[in-house]
């Protein structure tokens, strides 16, 4: 359980650090982009993304615990 929260809390972190950086740098500045158009916008998306990307890598262990069979 603590690895699955530890998993979505490193992919919430680099997300928003990823939608801020872009935000800073990218960032669309006359206001007609909805996503990057504001700081917390941007930051809030990139944290959602990283989340969900980072969670969609599966460890080895969490699948043979669900009842698998191992491919060896």
């Amino acid at each position: 359980m603590k690895t699955v929260i530890l998993k979505w809390s490193i992919g919430i972190a680099l997300g928003a650090a990823a939608g801020f950086l872009y935000w800073y740098y990218i960032g669309c500045t006359s206001g007609s982009c909805a996503i990057t158009s504001s700081a917390v916008n941007s930051t809030l998306y990139g944290g959602l993304m990283g989340g969900l990307l980072l969670n969609t890598f599966e460890s080895k262990k969490q699948s043979n615990e669900t009842g698998k069979a191992s491919d060896q």
